[in-house]
């Protein structure tokens, strides 16, 4: 029988260090994060105009997006595992960052989710990119719309506190612990093709 141990080491790789592939991943899923939080936040604000649409429109094409793309994350994750924390991380440390890591990854598909539903209890379609009509979950319901809004800002706010303690978890193992628990997700192990 294999060794769980062996294959993990395998598929991170001899240095420990994530994939290129998570690593792409990981930071253009964060940086579509950065751009669809504060647009959702603005873009309500507005009265309605052509502009306001339009935000909207890049707004859903940014959530499909995560959405697809967390589920490729997770697909990858699941084959790759993530390199193991430092030894010095305490048990309370790991599970804290198995149950961030396992919340983020609910978010980013849950988050998207709610606003497709939202999109089509109010009845207005979302169109991936212009070009892409994506079904509408379920029928039209303003009563269930209203609902979505709260769960989909909700589900957000919750988002951006998990991302600010992920953050500030980084920096704290740079910064204090000084260990490679960051630079492991900003640099391509030596050889990594994948």
């Amino acid at each position: 029988m294999n060794d769980p141990m062996s294959l993990a080491s395998v598929a991170v790789g001899s240095s420990g260090r994530y994939t290129r592939t998570a690593i792409v991943l990981h930071w253009t899923v964060a940086a579509l994060i950065v751009v669809a939080f504060p647009l959702g936040l603005y873009m309500q604000t507005l009265e309605f105009s052509p502009a306001k649409l339009r935000l909207y429109s890049y707004h859903k094409w940014i959530g499909v997006t995560v959405f697809a793309l967390a589920l490729l994350r997770l697909a990858w994750r699941l084959t790759h595992p993530a390199p193991p924390l430092p030894q010095h991380a305490s048990a309370w440390q790991r599970r804290a960052a198995a149950v961030t890591h396992g919340a983020l990854y609910a978010l980013m598909l849950a988050i998207p989710l709610s606003g497709w539903l939202m999109s089509s209890a109010k009845g207005v379609p979302t169109v991936w990119f212009g070009v892409l009509p994506l079904p509408d979950l379920v029928g039209r319901d303003e009563v269930l719309a209203a609902t979505l809004k709260r769960l989909h800002m909700t589900l957000n706010y919750t988002l951006a506190v998990l991302v600010a303690a992920h953050v500030a978890a980084a920096l704290k193992h740079h910064l204090v612990d000084r260990d490679d628990v960051l630079r492991r997700m900003l640099r391509v192990a030596p050889g990594d093709q994948r």
